[in-house]
């Protein structure tokens, strides 16, 4: 028999139909993430930690915190699994802690950079030959590689002013004036005060504006970073079912399992918004993972059977997601069907 959905999981399954987060304040957002990583974080199991060749040890230097901690790691994990081991182990909270990201110093000729979360660790080589090899973890900025750059000028440039009219160049499609203003050094990795959004999760959510993020990218936006609502630009352009939008960020390298502040993917949201399937279907199309778990436990078959999107539930049952997979309630694709008459 079906289980009837607790009153929460009832209430989450339509709160994700209007996704707002507007009425919770900065500080309950973030003790919300924390808990979040500490509930998903993936513990390593006792034969990892013992077996000395499955693990690499990363000296994390924590500017911020102005902490340096030895950090054994899988160098098989993803990014962003080394990202939640990080944070599982400081005593004290960073602000905006999901665009805080492990950052590769410049070295023997190469550019340093900001390592993208769902590409494994061992992607990243490690010089292990001049002792314990270094990460910063650090707030995700632009990684300038002009050379002779002007600190100082480029640092009077960031000012409100500039931030918002920057945003209605991206609102307006003004390509050219964008491509002025990152040239002469402005970092588009940013939120606005008044919506939140960053220059690349606004320009997401519009039309024809694959020029606009190609330009953004180009001039130093980190595809993985999040809005205040902890949405990164995939999650939005899925949302929006602005399918060319999507297709242009997976292009330019965005990774299909990029999760928001509640561990969820973009295909999740696909599941929820519904309509024209052709975003869930590109997703899939670019390996995009099956199977990603809400706090109660539900599936995007489930949220496909919840709200009645059997074309997206088609496009899962195809690349593979499993109709006996249970919620936290106990209750099948098929039982959420039957309690939602869908």
């Amino acid at each position: 028999m079906p289980r009837s959905p607790t009153s929460s999981e009832d209430e989450m399954a339509q709160s994700f139909s209007d996704y707002s987060v507007e009425s919770e304040s900065d500080s309950s957002k973030e003790e919300t993430i924390y808990d979040t990583i500490k509930a998903t974080a993936e513990k390593p199991s006792n034969k990892m930690e013992d077996d000395q060749n499955n693990t690499l040890v990363i000296r994390i230097i924590i500017p911020d915190l102005q902490q340096t901690k030895c950090i054994r790691f899988n160098p098989e994990a993803s990014v962003w699994v080394a990202k939640q081991r990080i944070l599982c182990t400081l005593n004290q909270s960073l602000k905006d802690v999901l665009n805080y990201g492990l950052f590769q110093p410049a070295n023997n000729g190469r550019d340093g950079k900001f390592l993208d979360e769902e590409r494994l660790l061992m992607e990243y080589p490690q010089n292990i030959n001049k002792g314990v090899p270094s990460l910063e973890f650090c707030y995700k900025k632009r990684v300038y590689r002009q050379l002779n750059l002007d600190e100082k000028q480029v640092a009077k440039f960031h000012t409100k002013a500039n931030f918002r009219k920057f945003m209605d160049l991206v609102h307006h499609c003004s390509v050219d004036k964008l491509i002025k203003m990152l040239d002469r050094g402005l970092d588009p990795n940013y939120h606005d005060l008044e919506s939140g959004e960053t220059p690349l999760t606004l320009a997401a959510q519009l039309s024809n504006t694959a020029e606009v993020i190609k330009a953004l990218k180009n001039g130093g936006a980190h595809l993985d970073f999040r809005a205040k609502d902890g949405m990164t630009a995939l999650h939005k352009a899925a949302r929006a079912k602005n399918q060319l939008t999507l297709k242009t960020l997976l292009d330019l390298g965005a990774s299909p399992n990029y999760k928001d502040s509640c561990g969820l993917t973009p295909l999740y949201h696909t599941a929820v918004v519904g309509g024209d399937p052709s975003c869930c279907e590109l997703l899939l199309h670019e390996h995009a993972t099956v199977g990603c778990r809400d706090e109660n436990g539900w599936q995007e078959i489930h949220q496909a059977c919840r709200y009645g999107h059997v074309q997206h539930l088609e496009h899962f049952l195809f690349y593979g997601a499993d109709m006996g997979a249970q919620n936290a309630s106990g209750n099948t694709a098929l039982h959420i069907c039957a309690l939602y008459n869908q």
